[in-house]
């Protein structure tokens, strides 16, 4: 029988929540039960605890072999899980290894070290003393191999199975660029990192979440540029993650974010190798979680957000030009219905007398107020856009049509509203498709909604009052101790060069500030552009 986990007395959590005691003792035997079973030296015993252990599952394949008579006793098994092991190398390394009658039988130390030194050729070989080690290694995609009489077993890195390839990046398209993206495999995203970086350097710290999962996580950074404070808070952070499984890099975004309660996302995410290798050369950590294509990168400021990978593949006037046009855009996405119905509501003496006209010619016999106008239209919106999202593509672009023709122009025909709030909340959508980042845009949508309220009861006086308090908020927000609204408050002269604008490249010779404090040049400062030779 398994030890059973100690019982402790619960103490409330934060919020007034409290673990139950199935909870907590699920918990312990996840973590300490197989820890503390020992590999059985009985071939027959072990194999038939590992089948037991996975409730005789189908995927589970046991292979025994005898010793060099055909009449011996079964002195070794082979355990691997079905489709997560590459077919090929299981048989020219591990099953041909046991045909060719190296086994004495009669000599199990021998044999074991024999068996070890002939699987070396795989290159990643490792001994397992206990159960938790074995499981560890076997939900990985290795090969197990069990002796009789050894109290130790051999794992041998043979990881296979069906994974998709390396494609363009979903999220993040650029005209100019790598054409390659993140996959669901860590192994692969690290790969693709260090083509990007080929330096010694770049470490990579792998960790394990989820107490079911064992979901594999690696920190990656470049050691010297990274501050070894933010590295270790990044350790005792995601060591205090106490969750049954990690399955995206959200679970963890949110457990080590700074600030839970804010829209205002303070960790990147990226899926284009290119990004994460650009943000390590600037002194940041990326996170890397295995079973997704995205890459967190940490710490990061809201000027971060509006950088996107092709600024820096394509001229700096251009990349200056985009970045702005990110600014005012998330801008007019953030505060065009308010300012719409503030001005219809509360201030029509700024509107020219022609145009207000026009405007009051197309709400008459509108039923709705200005605010409810909006309100109604930015919520159907809103709902247009997820179903676009969860439908599949070819009905995603037929319910498109509908959604952007069919109910626009009938609402405003049947007079329910005016084509001026469909103009507005239009607009507003398409400006919220310039951020480059995903979820930036999720902040400007929600707090749409929230300036809506005050434009609607106060008018320019309650926008400017919401604006104020986004703007302390913001400017109170910190990620991994990192100012958020770095490099303009604090103001850092030398972080200008690339942030509203972008300078050349020649002229960016540090990295940004508080990033990398140990080494923060970037390039040699004697790179100049060559001047013409006098005539």
């Amino acid at each position: 029988m398994f030890p059973q986990g100690k019982t402790k007395t619960l103490k409330p959590k934060a919020g007034g929540q409290r673990e139950s005691p199935m909870a907590r003792q699920h918990e312990a035997q996840q973590m300490s039960v197989y820890e503390e079973m020992p590999i059985d030296p009985s071939l027959a015993s072990m194999t038939e605890r590992l089948q037991e252990e996975l409730g005789q599952s189908a995927d589970l394949i046991v292979r025994e072999f005898g010793g060099s008579e055909p009449s011996s006793a079964k002195t070794i098994a082979v355990v691997y899980i079905q489709a997560m092991i590459d077919d090929t190398r299981l048989d020219e390394f591990i099953i041909q290894t046991m045909q060719e009658d190296m086994l004495s039988g009669e000599e199990p130390e021998k044999d074991y070290v024999r068996m070890k030194d002939k699987l070396l050729a795989i290159g990643i070989v490792s001994e397992l003393k206990t159960f938790k080690d074995l499981f560890e290694k076997l939900f990985l995609g290795y090969a197990i191999v069990l002796m009789e009489g050894q109290e130790q077993g051999i794992s041998a890195h043979i990881v296979g199975g069906a994974s998709r390839g390396v494609d363009d990046p979903k999220t993040e398209m650029t005209i100019r660029g790598p054409r390659e993206g993140f996959t669901e495999s860590i192994r692969v995203n690290s790969m693709m990192v260090r083509r990007k970086i080929r330096s010694p350097k770049l470490w990579l710290e792998q960790h394990k979440v989820g107490e079911i999962t064992q979901t594999p996580v690696a920190i990656m950074y470049i050691q010297g540029l990274a501050g070894e404070e933010i590295i270790e808070d990044l350790r005792d952070r995601l060591q205090a993650i106490k969750i049954d499984g990690i399955l995206e890099t959200n679970y963890i975004e949110e457990m080590i974010s700074d600030q839970k309660w804010s829209p205002f996302p303070t960790i990147m995410y990226s899926e284009r190798p290119d990004v994460v290798a650009a943000a390590l050369l600037e002194g940041r950590i990326a996170l890397l979680v295995d079973g997704t294509p995205f890459a967190l990168i940490l710490p990061v400021s809201l000027n971060a957000f509006f950088q996107a990978a092709e600024d820096y593949y394509q001229t700096f006037q251009m990349a200056t030009f985009l970045r702005m046009l990110r600014f005012v855009s998330f801008v007019i996405a953030l505060l065009m219905p308010s300012v719409y119905v503030a001005i219809i509501g509360y201030h029509q003496e700024m509107i020219p007398t022609q145009l207000l006209l026009k405007l009051a010619a197309q709400r008459e016999g509108v039923p709705f107020p200005a605010y409810l106008e909006a309100f109604l239209m930015e919520f159907v919106f809103e709902i247009l856009r997820e179903a676009v999202l969860r439908m599949p593509s070819a009905a995603g672009s037929a319910v498109s049509i509908v959604g952007g023709l069919v109910i626009g122009q009938s609402v405003v025909e049947a007079g329910i509203v005016s084509s001026a709030v469909v103009i507005v909340v239009s607009f507003t959508a398409i400006a919220s498709f310039v951020s480059p980042i995903y979820n930036l845009g999720i902040a400007a949508r929600l707090l749409r909604f929230f300036l809506l309220f005050a434009a609607s009861t106060l008018g320019f006086y309650g926008i400017a009052l919401v604006t104020l308090v986004i703007l302390l908020h913001l400017s109170n927000i910190r990620s991994f101790g990192v100012p958020y609204l770095k490099p303009f408050a604090p103001f850092y002269w030398k972080d200008m060069k690339d942030s509203l604008i972008r300078v050349p490249m020649w002229l960016m010779k540090q990295r940004p500030q508080k990033a990398a404090e140990d080494d923060n040049i970037r390039q040699s400062t004697k790179l100049k552009p060559r001047k013409e030779p006098s005539q």
